[in-house]
């Protein structure tokens, strides 16, 4: 009931050309953080963090949105495309001593991306998992990824990725996810929205519709767990593409929490 709510209000959203996917802005730190959100944001004021990743704390707002996909520092966790680490420098802190963390990309470009990051005191225990991907068959910039070679882990996530995907790799990753998980594992992702069923222009190749990606996901199997507000930004007309400066930083955002059947 929550999914088919989720997605009626977002059609009604679009249809009536709203500016917004959901309608509540929030502040840059819970009033009353959680101890799991407390230990997030110890993590944020450390060393390893530069005052590039410190500026975008109140846009991303990582001890809300990880407390919402149910993470806790003794899970095992996979982050899916990393890049230059913005959260890797957070996860890595919380998992260090309970959990563990593992980062997953395919071969190329973002594996070098990832290179600094590698050398940073403190994330020595992150573990690089292959892609283990066939060569892409449909163009795709990144290739479909493989079955990753790790136990059963808590928890899968990707933020502001899901778009850089073709439809394929989109469902070749999505199955990734759901093989890598433990039973009653969660899949949680982050992206920056698309009007619902608007064609791809100059402007929204880095958004996705959430509807979309929803629908994708439940057809590789996964159940539809919640959605949640935090990150959306009302000032954005989903019209502009995301670094442009009428919107960069703060681009409307969908976050959506997924979970492997019991």
């Amino acid at each position: 009931m929550r999914a088919i709510n989720f997605v009626r209000s977002t059609l009604i959203a679009c249809t009536a050309g709203s500016v917004l996917l959901l309608a509540v802005a929030a502040i840059a730190q819970p009033a009353n953080p959680t101890p799991f959100q407390q230990r997030v944001i110890e993590a944020m004021q450390g060393d390893i963090r530069t005052e590039k990743d410190r500026a975008r704390d109140a846009n991303r707002m990582p001890a809300e949105v990880l407390e919402f996909f149910r993470m806790r520092e003794d899970m095992r966790v996979i982050e899916v495309l990393p890049a230059s680490g913005w959260y890797t420098k957070i996860l890595g802190p919380v998992l260090k001593d309970k959990g563990k963390l593992y980062v997953t990309h395919p071969p190329g470009l973002y594996e070098d991306i990832f290179q600094p990051v590698r050398e940073l005191a403190g994330l020595e225990d992150v573990k690089e998992i292959a892609w283990n991907g066939r060569p892409s068959e449909t163009g795709g910039f990144f290739g479909p990824s493989g079955e990753w070679d790790v136990e059963p882990v808590d928890l899968v996530l990707t933020f502001r990725n899901y778009h850089n995907f073709s439809p394929e790799d989109r469902m070749d990753v999505n199955e990734s996810s759901y093989d890598a998980l433990k039973p009653g594992g969660y899949y949680g992702i982050v992206d920056h929205t698309r009007r619902h069923m608007e064609p791809g222009n100059e402007e929204n190749g880095r958004r996705i519709d959430p509807v979309l990606n929803i629908k994708e996901v439940l057809e590789a199997g996964f159940i539809f767990v919640d959605f949640t507000d935090v990150l959306a930004r009302p000032q954005d007309g989903l019209v502009y593409e995301v670094a442009n400066p009428a919107v960069t930083g703060q681009s409307d955002r969908y976050t959506l929490l997924f979970q492997k059947p019991e």
